[in-house]
């Protein structure tokens, strides 16, 4: 097959999918931005960086926290909130400080799971608008067939009217793949991160700083 007959075969299944491809193609490209810009959102080195976690796992007790400091600004990033967040209220008693950082803690997970729904709704209104777009391609044909009843005409029609369903699954099983992974990313990601607080909120906190 050429490449011109590969790019009419195309054009020719979204055309024949009627107004309800139009819909189908724009939730898959919604779907496929909001999946790729989670992806790079949700890497590692992004949300934990490896130089502030090395930071906080090198800190001894009574140790200045400028080096700290200075490496959370060079990496700005969920972790680095969070930890500033802790730093910042030191005065606070240790339970009170806990309560903070979860706190801003659930903030900053909030903000990794922007954009999920996009993917749960892609998942499930898919294969309905193709469902619903098939129908409608159906009672298109037997409106138009009338009394004409050839089986040949018929199946064609069917064919054709069935290009949303396919449509509908293709643009739902990503979104649905998507949608399950990464949420058990940001619980990955979470579980690091409390426990680089919690190892810091250890070494800040020594039994002569507790109330």
């Amino acid at each position: 097959m050429t490449h011109d007959s590969l790019f009419s075969a195309i054009a020719s299944f979204f055309i024949k999918g009627g107004p309800f491809m139009v819909l189908l193609v724009g939730l898959s490209l919604l779907s496929l931005t909001v999946a790729i810009l989670r992806g790079l959102r949700l890497r590692e080195s992004v949300v934990l960086p490896p130089e502030v976690a090395n930071a906080v796992e090198n800190l001894q007790p009574g140790d200045t926290l400028e080096a700290l400091y200075h490496t959370m600004e060079d990496h700005p990033s969920a972790m680095s909130r969070i930890l500033a967040t802790l730093i910042s209220h030191l005065n606070w008693p240790k339970s009170e400080n806990l309560e903070a950082v979860q706190t801003k803690a659930r903030h900053e997970i909030t903000r990794l799971e922007k954009g999920l729904i996009v993917l749960e709704m892609a998942a499930g209104a898919g294969p309905l608008i193709g469902l619903l777009g098939t129908l409608s391609g159906l009672v298109g044909i037997f409106t138009e067939l009338g009394g004409s009843g050839d089986p040949v005409i018929v199946a064609r029609g069917i064919a054709e009217a069935l290009n949303t369903t396919m449509a509908g699954l293709a643009v739902a099983v990503p979104s649905l793949i998507a949608h399950s992974y990464y949420p058990r990313r940001i619980e990955m990601l979470a579980v690091t991160m409390e426990s680089t607080a919690s190892e810091l909120l250890a070494k800040l906190y020594q039994p002569s700083r507790t109330r």
